[in-house]
């Protein structure tokens, strides 16, 4: 019995990988990150320089090399996921979290919630990312500050997509015979709405961290975003930059891959849920 069930559950596994190439690669590229950050053992510390090997190059002793602290790159590199990859997981939640509560009661056709979203059109004109420069600089360069300046960038897109699933959603059927059996509004945007704006959203939630990702690194490489010596990719790479013309290229090469795969594996990870959207 217990062998049958490790055949249907085995088979069950598969039949999922199969059909959600995206899903797993993405997911997975993500989720080795993520435990490697915090449960890899390093093989020096990301935050101890050691001033005898000054940007050394690759070898079997420091296999990404050294930077000009002595710090070695491939255990900052992998240690930098521990502050960018939870601050734009963390800002995206919260971006998911306004969206929610501001777009679903905007779902209603209403002069109010026109006028909003004429508000939040104006918002949006603004160059976000330089308004999100200018709060963290000004206010401080802590990990709450870092959040916020995702969700001035990231809230607004999912305030506009949340209200335009659920306007879709109340047009529907199904939703004036809630009405008409006496449902409350708080039970059809609970029971009816909120579940068929799930889909979409978990499709914007890898997109928005793979955005995150890149205003994290934006905010590090502009020096105002997690304070040093802890590392991450993105002033790992302006440090390193500073040493591409003198031929030591791997300083900002690798932390700089290190961003691409990770926006990467997020990008693939939407699409693979984008297409089990659109195939269920």
């Amino acid at each position: 019995m217990s062998d049958r069930l490790e055949t249907r559950a085995g088979s069950t596994a598969w039949t999922f990988v199969r059909a959600n190439p995206g899903i797993v690669f993405g997911g997975g590229v993500l989720l080795v990150m993520l435990l490697a950050a915090f449960f890899a053992p390093l093989p020096y510390g990301p935050t101890t320089p050691d001033p005898s090997n000054v940007l050394r190059t690759p070898s079997a002793d420091h296999v990404f090399g050294t930077d000009a602290n002595g710090f070695d790159v491939f255990s900052r590199v992998v240690a930098a996921g521990r502050s960018d990859l939870p601050l734009a997981l963390s800002g995206t939640l919260a971006s998911l979290v306004l969206g929610l509560l501001i777009g679903l009661p905007l779902s209603t056709k209403s002069r109010y919630s026109e006028g909003f979203m004429r508000a939040l059109d104006a918002f949006q004109s603004f160059p976000l990312i330089v308004l999100s420069v200018t709060i963290v600089s000004l206010t401080g360069n802590n990990i709450q500050n870092i959040v916020y300046a995702i969700v001035i960038i990231n809230g607004p897109r999912f305030i506009r997509l949340i209200r335009g699933e659920a306007l879709a959603i109340r047009d529907g059927r199904f939703i004036e015979a809630a009405v008409a059996t006496g449902a409350r509004p708080r039970r059809i945007v609970f029971r009816h709405i909120m579940p068929n704006v799930v889909d979409v959203c978990l499709v914007q939630c890898s997109l928005t961290a793979a955005n995150a990702v890149i205003v994290i690194a934006a905010l590090n490489f502009l020096g105002i975003g997690v304070s040093p010596p802890d590392p991450t990719w993105g002033s790992m790479v302006q440090i390193g930059a500073q040493g591409i013309a003198t031929g030591q290229w791997w300083v900002a090469m690798f932390p700089g891959i290190a961003i691409f795969i990770a926006i990467g594996s997020l990008n693939v990870l939407a699409n693979g849920i984008q297409r089990r959207v659109e195939g269920s």
